[in-house]
């Protein structure tokens, strides 16, 4: 409760408060809150046009909002305009008896209220108990302490707990920070009425930032019904319906990347957006930099693989890159010099898949023997899994806490894998898994299907279905998908039919199917740092980089106007 005194001068302060209240209480024709009433019989005590705003609630909350801000003086002049006190006299008598220390007092005052709940009177009474005993500790008035504690507290009969900590601080070798971090009654005893507000009934005491809670709950509703949100919270206005429009999502072509020489078939972002990766049919790789201008230059040509490349994956600090070849082997590179520094194989095998574990210090290996590899950096083996339950395609997981991996071990069956508890779960689908992403914050899980139709699982607990997306084309080829934008709100796939298609994640609804390739559109990977910035892979030989046009280019690392095309060159 409480705060600093507004610094303004009081005429004008006054002048001000009188002029934005007057309203409240008055009804001026003027003021958005003097539409008429919805009845003759409610007598003015409801305000809006639905009639579901009770006047003294609602004159109470600003008046608490201004007290809170510190404007004292606008909040008692509401009150005065109003005839609506903020709390009433006994409240006040409270509040004060506990700022002041007056501990029986104040719990006189509580019994008073007139509260029938006999719980929180209890629990209420309690709080008060424990800050009288605390402070006493913190004076060395032992006897006094253990006599609130045995005669007061304890006959409460609830927190048996709490009792039993606070009667071990009489041992305590220092007992002067007992009431809390500030080391200041004033402070603590501010704390202790914050705990008491959020007890006792709102009728009784406003619980703190209500007006600051309602307001918030109003742009949160207003944000997840909004299927196009992608920005920032902080660009939300208080002054109109909040509606992000198509514009906020990365529709438009700002860059062509067309330095592969044959079908593009994987890429993906590294985890600080600062680099893109491409993995191309004509066996190179190509580390891309997303320049301060949101733009992509060629860093590094990878060669060295002897079949095609088709999978990519970013070391958890993004300074090293692994690549798989179709059933050959893994080369892991550095990223700042473009050198292999290690190449995986297991003979006989060829790899299908590979992955980091979150430590950086070893590898995932999917092989096609049906068994996944758990390698150091210099190539030993520590671990590994093998049977009938690992499939040979090939997508590979982790969790960031190394201990889930996750692995197709039937064509309609994804195999989770927990390494610590050695305790199985699946997800089981009805059609062939093409492909699957898991979610940043690992919670779920986008499976991609053979008859067109991309599923969203949540994977905590038993895994279960939450959302099916569909429009996208898949024939012949593995297409796949990925989450993206502000807090992974939306999902995008790549279609044969040279589309890529976004949809929003929570309702499933189609908004974006954008043209510009002209061939099948094989990956499709979000840069995880900006929300604004998508890019596809495609048979036509080309990366497609999307943003939103007219971002700010600097603030936002997004684009210019104009398209870029480029064949390698920065």
């Amino acid at each position: 409760m409480g705060g600093v005194e507004d610094e303004e001068p009081a005429s004008k302060r006054m002048k001000l408060a009188s002029t934005e209240f007057r309203a409240l209480s008055n009804g001026s024709s003027k003021d958005l809150m003097a539409r008429p009433l919805p009845s003759e019989g409610d007598n003015g005590k409801v305000i809006g046009s639905r009639g579901v705003i009770k006047r003294d609630e609602f004159v109470r909350i600003i008046a608490n909002a201004l007290y809170s801000l510190g404007y004292k003086n606008s909040s008692a002049r509401l009150e005065e305009e109003s005839g609506i006190p903020l709390r009433s006299s006994s409240v006040n008598i409270f509040t004060q008896q506990i700022l002041d220390g007056n501990w029986d007092e104040s719990i006189k005052t509580l019994h008073k209220f007139g509260l029938s709940n006999e719980n929180v009177v209890k629990s209420a009474c309690f709080l008060i108990l424990e800050q009288k005993y605390l402070e006493l500790l913190e004076i060395d008035k032992v006897m006094e302490a253990l006599k609130t504690l045995r005669t007061e507290i304890a006959p409460l009969s609830i927190n048996i707990v709490r009792i039993h900590e606070l009667s071990s601080f009489v041992m305590s070798p220092s007992r002067s920070g007992l009431i809390g971090e500030e080391n200041s009654r004033a402070k603590s005893r501010t704390k202790l009425l914050g705990e008491l507000q959020k007890l006792l009934p709102p009728s009784i005491m406003i619980p703190e930032n209500r007006l600051e809670d309602l307001v918030e709950q109003a742009l949160l509703l207003q944000r997840d019904s909004c299927v196009y949100h992608n920005a920032s919270d902080q660009d939300m206005s208080l002054y109109m319906d909040h509606d992000c429009g198509k514009n906020k999502i990365p529709s438009q072509t700002f860059q062509v990347l067309q330095a592969h020489s044959d079908e593009v078939w994987f890429l993906q972002f590294s985890h600080n957006g600062k680099f893109l990766a491409s993995s191309s049919s004509d066996l190179s790789a190509i580390i891309w930099e997303v320049n301060s201008n949101g733009k992509c230059s060629l860093k590094h040509k990878l060669s060295g693989h002897q079949k095609p490349i088709s999978l990519i994956s970013w070391s958890p600090d993004d300074n090293q890159l692994l690549t798989c070849g179709v059933e050959e082997v893994i080369r892991r590179w550095d990223v700042s010099t473009g050198k292999c520094l290690h190449v995986y194989e297991k003979a006989g095998f060829g790899m299908v898949s590979c992955g980091w574990f979150p430590d950086g210090k070893s590898i995932l290996a999917g092989i096609n023997d049906k068994s996944i590899s758990m390698w150091d950096l210099d190539g030993k083996e520590l671990d590994s899994w093998k049977g009938q339950r690992i499939s040979k395609i090939s997508d590979l997981e982790i969790s960031d806490d190394g201990k889930n991996i996750i692995s197709i071990c039937r064509e309609t069956a994804i195999l989770l894998l927990d390494r610590e508890i050695k305790i199985d779960r699946w997800i089981e689908e009805d059609q062939v898994i093409t492909s699957f992403q898991l979610s940043k914050d690992n919670k779920f899980l986008l499976v991609n299907l053979l008859n067109q139709e991309i599923h969203l699982w949540s994977l905590v607990g038993e895994p279960n279905l939450v959302c099916k997306y569909t429009g996208h084309k898949r024939t012949r080829f593995v297409i796949r998908s990925c989450f993206g934008g502000l807090e992974e709100a939306f999902i995008a796939s790549g279609s044969e039919d040279s589309r890529v298609y976004i949809w929003h994640r929570g309702s499933g609804e189609l908004i974006e199917a954008l043209t510009g390739h002209s061939g099948s559109v094989n990956c499709v990977s979000w840069n995880p740092t900006n929300p604004h910035m998508l890019a596809s892979a495609s048979d036509d030989h080309t990366v497609r980089i999307w943003g939103v046009k007219g971002l700010n280019v600097k603030s936002k690392n997004a684009y210019s106007n104009g398209i870029h095309y480029c064949n390698g060159g920065a």
